[in-house]
């Protein structure tokens, strides 16, 4: 078994501590959430973690140019990054953590659909079932009918769908284009677009939020190295469902800044969406089940925002400077 492996082991742990890291990201875009419109979140984001990605491209010694060898795909991605962005953002802003984790946690159901058109994966019944069982979970969490659908649902449905698509066009994309432009392309068009909406809904950010907004890019950068790491020292099938335990830091974050308690149906269909996602992830890497591995290839969080993802950065995190 993987696990038994102490690398992994290692792997593991690193994921747990990177997850933890985004974990407390989150409670700072929620905090400023309840004075600024995502919008302004997004935009102050990005341009703080500029200067770090800057760092970052400095590493790429590849020669080319910034123009996309798939600007179809390209594009899309893009799209999918700034409606994904908003989204995410929006939602962690206006519902419970636990209950935002618990829908955006469906990413990999899909991930696993939208690589069936895009990447001509073939799906069986083992996984298609997965799927049929996460989206009753995710049913479960949203209650349609007996609670109301806010905006915050959507978004995090959104977010969920519009990550989901960004990771499988980087699956089909990533080997052809630079680095350079799948790290820079989503974070221009994410302050360009926010900047042109920021007049509209623009509010004076007080010293200590913009430390917050600081804070956010250093702890991203940090989490995202952590990520690194912990796929180098061990498997993908080890590493990769770690990211489930920022459920527990919802919990325990959402009592401690935010007096929130899941309900139980929260509770039940975030565990039901967890083990869809899980089992998904232990199809994909046994045997040729799956020829893609597109959930399992997925190295970022789900719904990751601007956030740079980690697939770029490990290449040019190999480069030698």
């Amino acid at each position: 078994m993987p696990a038994a492996n102490p690398s992994n082991t290692r792997g593991a742990l690193v994921s747990l501590l990177a997850f933890a890291v985004f974990s407390s990201h989150d409670v700072i875009v929620k905090l400023l959430g309840a004075q600024y419109s995502a919008f302004q979140i997004v935009f102050f984001s990005v341009l703080f973690g500029f200067p770090i990605v800057t760092i970052m491209l400095i590493r790429d010694r590849t020669d080319g140019n910034l123009q996309p060898r798939r600007p179809w795909w390209t594009a899309l991605r893009t799209a999918s990054a700034v409606i994904g962005s908003l989204s995410v953002f929006y939602a962690f802003s206006t519902l419970p953590l636990a209950e935002t984790y618990a829908i955006l946690f469906a990413a990999p159901l899909m991930i696993t659909l939208l690589a069936i058109p895009i990447l001509g994966e073939t799906v069986g019944w083992r996984r298609g079932g997965a799927i049929v069982v996460g989206l009753i979970g995710v049913m479960v969490v949203l209650q349609p009918g007996s609670t109301p659908l806010t905006a915050g649902h959507l978004a995090a449905l959104s977010a969920a769908m519009f990550s989901a698509l960004g990771s499988v066009i980087v699956r089909k994309i990533g080997n052809e284009e630079r680095s350079v432009v799948l790290l820079l392309y989503p974070m221009v068009a994410n302050f360009l677009v926010m900047a042109c909406i920021l007049p509209f809904v623009y509010v004076p950010v007080e010293l200590v939020d913009l430390g917050g907004f600081g804070v956010m890019a250093l702890l991203v950068f940090l989490a995202t190295l952590l990520q690194i790491t912990a796929y180098r020292a061990g498997s993908a099938v080890v590493v990769a469902p770690m990211q489930y335990s920022q459920i527990i830091w919802a919990v325990i974050f959402g009592a401690l800044f935010f007096s929130e308690y899941p309900d139980m149906n929260t509770a039940i269909g975030a565990a039901i969406v967890i083990c869809s996602g899980i089992y998904i992830v232990f199809r994909e890497d046994t045997g040729a089940t799956s020829e893609n591995s597109p959930v399992l290839n997925t190295r970022s969080r789900f719904a990751s925002g601007p956030l740079p993802r980690v697939r770029a950065l490990q290449k040019l995190w190999r480069k030698p400077v």
